[in-house]
């Protein structure tokens, strides 16, 4: 096996395995059932099944076995087709191939539907197959929210071209070049993909005055006015290398009413406090209360958790929220999104949001969105 940050992964996954007596995982990673955990262990993009042994050998078997061969880093590598496209089947031949002992347990993902699972219970009474909802599946979602220097590093070329796109569409917007919610959206893709981007990292939310009541708005953008008189919200992520960014800006004209300049002013001093709250050993909780707090004292509440997580998924562990577990705290290496917001069904909406990395000695603010004055 190569000396590469997968291979680092897989050896501590491993051990967890042999810790909590599983002779092997499987992750699975397609159309019916995504799992970003699949890219995350071993590079592979999607439409594959990843094996994991005790021992830390391994086995990847895909749909496209030219891509995986490419971009894949397993000890063994197969095509799906081979195995007739049965999971069942092909996680079989695997077990077999990386020498797993008749009688092991064997983890699968917990997502796993009750039928197919009775499925693989058929096919491998050789085995031992176990479905945990915090099982190991708990593990890898708490190692990639801990993200290592690789994942940092790639993290603030991210962010840099983040904020080449936040500056460009303030700029192209201030200039009048763009008057539509979905010109923004088009031109944020276009010039996302000049930059290397894979992509967007989920649609792209552009809602213009008469639509920035909503929390996400639906549809994710029309061809209404956006920046015109009131308030704007503008959300969007780039996606580089499987990663995602994922900041709010927020337009607001110069002729707002008494109770929108209020919005704008709270929100702003929201995420500044939450901010500042952010370091390692602080209660998830703690700092979503911080904020809930504020807004409840001014009489206003916000309708959505304080953050969440991202990476490889747009929201994924752990979550700044009144719902979290009073002993979760924030650790360094959590990349996580700060993103206070009110919204009113007359006054319309206002979101300011952030990716903020903790670490050994605080929080260190990764983009730089802002509430844009027209």
């Amino acid at each position: 096996m190569k000396h590469s940050k997968y291979s680092r992964r897989q050896a501590a996954l491993a051990d967890e395995l042999a810790k909590r007596g599983l002779g092997a995982v499987m992750v699975s990673d397609f159309e019916h059932g995504r799992d970003s955990s699949l890219r995350y262990l071993c590079g592979q993009p999607s439409d594959a099944i990843f094996i994991l042994s005790a021992k830390g050998t391994s086995a990847l078997i895909a749909w496209d076995i030219n891509m995986a061969s490419r971009l894949g880093e397993a000890d063994h590598i197969a095509a799906y087709t081979d195995f007739g496209r049965q999971p069942q089947k092909a996680l079989a031949a695997a077990l077999k191939l990386l020498d797993v002992p008749k009688g092991a347990k064997v983890a699968l993902p917990a997502s796993t539907p009750y039928p197919d699972y009775i499925d693989f219970v058929h096919a491998l009474t050789d085995f031992d197959l176990v479905c945990e909802k915090s099982g190991v599946g708990t593990f890898i979602q708490e190692m990639r929210a801990r993200k290592d220097t690789d994942e940092i590093t790639l993290y603030r070329r991210i962010a840099s071209n983040t904020d080449q796109l936040i500056d460009m569409i303030e700029k192209e917007i201030c200039a009048g070049m763009l008057l539509t919610e979905t010109d923004i959206a088009l031109f944020l893709e276009r010039e996302a993909r000049r930059m290397g981007a894979e992509g967007m990292g989920f649609e792209t939310l552009a809602a213009g005055p008469e639509r920035s009541f909503g929390i996400h708005a639906f549809p994710t953008f029309t061809n209404e006015h956006f920046a015109a008189e009131g308030l704007s919200i503008l959300d969007f992520g780039a996606r580089f290398e499987g990663y995602t960014s994922d900041v709010t800006m927020s337009f607001v004209s110069d002729s707002l009413r008494t109770e929108q300049k209020t919005m704008v002013g709270l929100v702003e001093e929201a995420h500044r406090i939450a901010v500042e709250a952010c370091g390692p050993g602080v209660p998830l909780f703690s700092v979503a209360k911080l904020v809930d707090d504020f807004f409840a004292k001014a009489g206003w509440t916000m309708p959505h958790s304080l953050g969440h997580g991202i990476g490889l998924d747009a929201h994924e562990a752990p979550t700044l929220s009144m719902r979290a577990d009073p002993s979760a705290l924030l650790e360094p290496g959590h990349i996580v999104t700060i993103e206070p917001g009110l919204y009113h069904p007359e006054f319309g909406g206002v979101r300011l949001e952030n990716d903020v990395l903790i670490t050994e000695n605080g929080a260190e603010v990764l983009t730089h969105s802002r509430i844009v004055r027209l």
